[in-house]
């Protein structure tokens, strides 16, 4: 770009970079998919083919860029885990931030269409998701934090299953929230075991602990990347974009196993 007297304006520009040899987990969440939801009239509890939606979509993203070792998603939001040497976009918060939520919008509506061929997105009421950036200092705090999501994950799930299940049975919304204050998970599953004749224990696995995408590889072996050459680096990534992504619905808070088989996510 030619120098001109108006680059100036070019030094209000601010970059903040992510601290190097951390772990990034970049997080984004639906706007405003409430009203999404409403809209294009979603089955509850839960949308199967919605959840699908997301899960392609993340899937996309996860092809799209090497660097992401792991992912986590349920209902609206996806949790993207960057390995700890990534120099993706030089680290840049900002520029990572606005790829992602850019990225997981533009898929979201590609696989919507596909799944729902008649009854496309409209201009007025499009999916739009915001993006956060979280660097962890070990491992430790990373699985902590899946930990979390996953938890998260069943406790909004078994309020909103009781919750819904409720309404179905005659009452309002008001009277099944207020029906719902105050209760702990035994209670809700007392209410939905007694009065749904639902046994929560049986509700499809996506549902109860959300998705997880994860890179496997074969015959892995530990890779250094300090003083590599850009050549090796890039054969390095070539084995990352080959490794296979697998879906799974299980727990990752209490299985050390799930955790210990994959040493590459902590690398």
């Amino acid at each position: 770009m030619a120098n001109s007297k108006y680059e100036y304006v070019k030094s209000f520009e601010r970059e903040n970079h992510l601290l190097p040899d951390t772990y990034i987990v970049i997080r984004v969440d639906g706007k405003g998919f409430h009203k999404f939801s409403k809209f294009y009239e979603f089955d509850k509890p839960n949308d199967e083919i919605a959840l699908e939606v997301m899960n392609d979509a993340a899937h996309k993203i996860m092809e799209k860029y090497s660097d992401i070792l792991m992912a986590y998603g349920d209902s609206d939001e996806y949790s993207f885990l960057l390995r700890r040497k990534c120099e993706l976009y030089e680290r840049r918060e900002m520029k990572l931030c606005t790829l992602f939520a850019s990225l997981m919008s533009t898929y979201y509506m590609f696989y919507w269409n596909q799944y729902h061929p008649n009854r496309p997105i409209v201009w007025n009421m499009i999916p739009t998701f915001d993006g956060r950036a979280i660097v962890y200092p070990n491992f430790e705090v990373v699985r902590d934090y899946f930990s979390w999501r996953q938890v998260d994950c069943h406790i909004n799930n078994l309020y909103n299953t009781t919750f819904w299940n409720l309404v179905k049975l005659g009452l309002t919304p008001q009277e099944a929230e207020q029906r719902l204050m105050g209760t702990v998970s035994s209670d809700k599953n007392e209410i939905l075991f007694k009065e749904c004749n639902i046994n929560y224990n049986n509700e499809s696995e996506i549902f109860k602990k959300g998705t997880i995408l994860v890179r496997d590889y074969e015959n892995y072996r530990v890779q250094q990347e300090d003083g590599l050459s850009s050549r090796q680096k890039q054969r390095q990534e070539k084995i990352r974009k080959k490794a296979e992504i697998s879906i799974m619905h299980v727990d990752i808070i209490n299985d050390d196993t799930w955790w210990d088989s994959r040493p590459w996510l902590k690398e």
